[in-house]
């Protein structure tokens, strides 16, 4: 057997290495190449959730009155009409007839309105599972926090109650207890959780005294947040964990993966150096294993989480404070 396989989301995958959403996912040129140097699965550009409900409004005010509650599109089937509606299945449906990796559709959502029932589109389109990205800003004062916590569970419940694929979700660390959110999400009927979602932040430039859009790519040590939480998470969720965020070289996919990782997504690294990252990333991990003599994946994954032999303190606050006890001047 493949000294890499895995399984993520009930599907099997010859890597534990996925290539994430992004602009190099939208066509199938790039994911060709991507299978070709060795990704375990793909993650399709997220169409986003005001895309979907627009552009089916526009066809549904030809209707009539019940362009308002878009449930009924259960029953009426609107012809998809709109380019990037119709490209999006079609790359989905090209994805498929041309790769052999199992092949995500991904979904940017931010409300729980009406716009589920595109899942069921994408489930049809061919797709073996489905990222929904997640992240509800919480700049509206009027909103609890449990209001916006709601939200996620809501646009959940409708999404898997229209697919039988799996659904993963991804999502930021900002709540106010991650630890349980983390976990009562994995048990919402969702088959995986990807931590996290990295944002477009606004900037600042003083010289023109403008607001402007940050650097978009992560940083290399940006992959030590997801480390944090799958090493505290790993033991206690209901669902496979996927690390995403700052996996800039081979070390990183295998610490994320001690932590407890299913999976790790890259992206800046692809932008950064290629296709041929995942291929090195692969010959590298698969020669580290053999020095350690592990077979395979299963023989280390989750080896250095929380709750095997590893003190809690090493990933909670104790660690923070000897971080600083090393520093000298």
């Amino acid at each position: 057997m493949n000294e890499l396989y895995t399984k993520y989301l009930g599907l099997d995958l010859r890597s534990p290495l996925i290539a994430g959403s992004c602009n190099l996912t939208d066509n199938v040129d790039n994911l060709k190449e991507i299978e070709k140097a060795g990704a375990g699965a793909v993650v399709l550009k997220s169409i986003f959730e005001e895309e979907i409900y627009l552009e089916y409004a526009s066809e549904l005010k030809k209707i009539g009155p019940m362009e308002e509650n878009l449930e009924f599109l259960d029953y009426y089937d609107v012809e998809i009409r709109q380019d990037n509606l119709k490209r999006y299945l079609g790359l989905i449906t090209s994805a498929k007839a041309a790769l052999h990796i199992p092949v995500i559709a991904s979904i940017n959502c931010v409300t729980s309105q009406e716009w589920s029932f595109f899942a069921q589109k994408i489930e049809t389109a061919g797709a073996d599972a489905l990222e929904l990205n997640l992240f509800i800003l919480p700049s509206d004062l009027c909103q609890s926090s449990s209001d916006n916590e709601n939200t996620y569970f809501e646009i959940i419940r409708q999404v898997i109650a229209r697919v039988k694929i799996p659904v993963s979700v991804k999502i930021s660390p900002y709540f106010s207890n991650l630890g349980r959110m983390i976990q009562d999400i994995s048990a919402s009927g969702i088959k995986g959780m990807v931590l996290f979602n990295r944002f477009y932040s606004p900037d600042i430039d003083i010289d023109r005294e403008i607001v402007r859009s940050a650097p978009k790519l992560s940083s290399p040590d940006d992959y030590l947040l997801p480390l944090r939480w799958i090493g505290m998470m790993a033991n206690r969720v209901e669902c496979d964990l996927a690390a995403s965020t700052g996996v800039h070289d081979w070390k990183s996919a295998v610490k994320l993966l001690l932590a407890g990782a299913q999976t790790v997504q890259l992206v800046s690294v692809l932008y950064k150096e290629g296709f041929k990252a995942i291929a090195d990333f692969n010959t590298q991990i698969v020669s580290w294993m053999e020095k350690k003599n592990y077979a395979g994946i299963e023989d280390f994954r989750g080896k250095l989480a929380m709750g095997t032999q590893i003190n809690p303190a090493e990933y909670e606050r104790v660690q923070f404070m000897k971080t600083f006890s090393e520093y000298t001047k």
